[in-house]
């Protein structure tokens, strides 16, 4: 016999009537109507994983408690080898089902390292001196660290 707590049922575009819950949060993730798509392209409403609210907040304070833009001794090899380990495992963990929704924090973690570029080599103090060489060094190490095989965007306001 399944005691009454076993199964949640979650409103969702398939089921009727007033349902208690809308979402829930298990291991990290939060389990919450979002929009999927078919693979004959059609679009539709499903009940689906993506990072939970709370750890991409803890994540973003480990993020910041790495000081990045203080470590201008250390060059732009150090800083891969030391952070991309944290980065690939949330990576593979969190970007299993919508992986979306970790692009703000990898695009944070650009904004960081473009704060340690800026810090380390005083000729990046322009705007577009600093674009001009972000954009080269991403295409011509695409893989340098482990976030920017899905994103190399920086933020719109720096």
């Amino acid at each position: 016999m399944r005691s009454p707590r076993a199964t949640r049922h979650c409103k969702d575009e398939r089921r009727r009537g007033d349902h208690e819950h809308t979402s829930f949060t298990f291991l990290g993730y939060t389990f919450r109507p979002r929009e999927a798509r078919a693979k004959d392209g059609h679009r539709f409403v499903a009940f689906l994983p993506a990072i939970s609210r709370d750890a991409l907040k803890r994540i973003g304070r480990e993020v910041r408690s790495w000081r990045l833009h203080h470590r201008t001794g250390h060059s732009f090899a150090e800083l891969a080898r030391w952070i991309n380990p944290m980065v690939r495992g949330w990576m593979q963990y969190y970007g299993a089902f919508y992986r979306s929704a970790l692009y703000p924090l990898l695009t944070r973690i650009n904004a960081y390292l473009m704060r340690w570029i800026r810090k380390k080599y005083r000729r990046f103090k322009g705007r577009h001196e600093f674009h001009r060489g972000w954009l080269r060094v991403t295409a011509q190490y695409p893989r340098f660290f482990a976030h920017w095989a899905w994103t190399t965007a920086v933020p719109a306001v720096w």
